[in-house]
């Protein structure tokens, strides 16, 4: 809730635009759905787009092994960088 209150601020300061929550990124490989993987928060800055994840660390250590690679498949398939926060 701490980095939504943040976002909300950055909006109306004018950094961001088109804060959103949890949008789905649908991963379908050939016809077949694989999973829909799902951002905490996208926004644009500067003119691009920024999807948000929040974890509890931001050392890569602690991350989960499926969140390591749904990120690389996200991020190889829509052209976007997922941006991990505490």
């Amino acid at each position: 809730m701490r980095r939504y209150r943040a976002l909300q601020v950055q909006q109306r300061a004018g950094m961001i635009t088109d804060l959103e929550l949890q949008k789905s990124y649908p991963v379908v490989i050939k016809g077949k759905k694989i999973f829909t993987y799902r951002s905490d928060f996208n926004y644009n800055r500067n003119g691009e787009a920024v999807a948000e994840d929040c974890k509890g660390s931001m050392n890569s250590k602690y991350h989960d092994p499926v969140f390591k690679l749904k990120k690389k498949l996200i991020e190889a398939i829509y052209g976007i960088d997922i941006l991990i926060v505490t």
